[in-house]
């Protein structure tokens, strides 16, 4: 006996599109930080330019930026060298942290590096970089390929005393950390020195005035494991006010490219 259904083809194309709407649905309705958001939220837009070439320069301190490599990224592939410099510092706009373990468009952080931390440090973003560009990960999935290679060793702290400058006018970025994504538009020039398993209670870090201990990396991988801290260092209300004022023109170029630039007071 047979008991197979022949539909008809009008019926065969009405469950066809059906099933096709609820794989949509159920992936609308995943997690933010699941499936979905790999297909949809991985690929990043790529910023013009001259814009992020100097955006990524306004990180160092401005005797610095001649002699700097600049980094900028490709979303299709990941950083690639715009500038090669000669002094060993390094400049990029970091677009993801992978601790933070979401995809986002609007994270947008300069940040250089010294030699130390172009050794030691650089090597993590530009893979998180790749493998997002790639579209074949998850958020999730980096954070934990991150997680693994600094176990196991592939990963390590710098290995000596550096700085890393993050003198930019303005910064789109997380102000705390990993457990909360919250976003936001910040003008706050600083210094970064390295201090790898440390934690703010290490140097009694003053949070509201600095200089204060940030180390992400304790909040995922245990308290003192985490070997990218900084003991950050905000400039001076003077400088801060100096470095907003020299910028001026790339912060109204940043402002007409994004309206989530714009800064209203100083600070956050």
């Amino acid at each position: 006996m047979n008991n197979s259904i022949n539909l008809p083809k009008k019926s065969q194309k009405f469950f066809f599109l059906l099933a096709i709407l609820l794989i949509i649905s159920q992936c609308l309705l995943l997690p933010i930080k699941g499936f979905c958001q790999k297909l949809a939220d991985s690929k990043l837009e790529k910023i013009p330019v001259s814009l992020e070439r100097d955006y990524a320069l306004s990180a160092l301190p401005p005797h610095l930026r001649k002699g700097a490599t600049v980094y900028l990224l490709d979303p299709a592939k990941g950083y690639y060298i715009d500038k090669k410099g000669t002094n060993g510092f390094v400049c990029f706009i970091s677009r993801m942290e992978w601790e933070w373990e979401e995809f986002r468009n609007d994270y947008t952080m300069p940040i250089s590096f010294d030699l130390a931390g172009t050794k030691a440090i650089f090597p993590v973003y530009q893979a998180v970089a790749a493998m997002r560009a790639s579209g074949k990960f998850t958020a999730r999935q980096i954070r934990d390929i991150v997680i693994g290679r600094i176990k196991k060793g592939i990963y390590k702290a710098p290995s000596r005393p550096g700085i890393s400058y993050m003198l930019e006018p303005v910064m789109r970025g997380y102000p705390g950390d990993p457990t909360n994504n919250k976003i936001m538009t910040m003008s706050m020039p600083h210094y970064m020195f390295y201090a790898p398993y440390m934690n703010n209670t290490d140097i009694g870090g003053d949070l509201d005035n600095g200089p204060f201990v940030s180390n992400p990396d304790n909040i995922v991988l245990g308290d003192r494991k985490g070997p990218y801290g900084y003991i950050i260092m905000p400039a001076g209300e003077v400088e801060a006010a100096k470095i907003v004022k020299d910028n001026s023109d790339l912060l109204k170029r940043l402002v007409a490219y994004k309206s989530y630039y714009k800064i209203k007071t100083m600070g956050m």
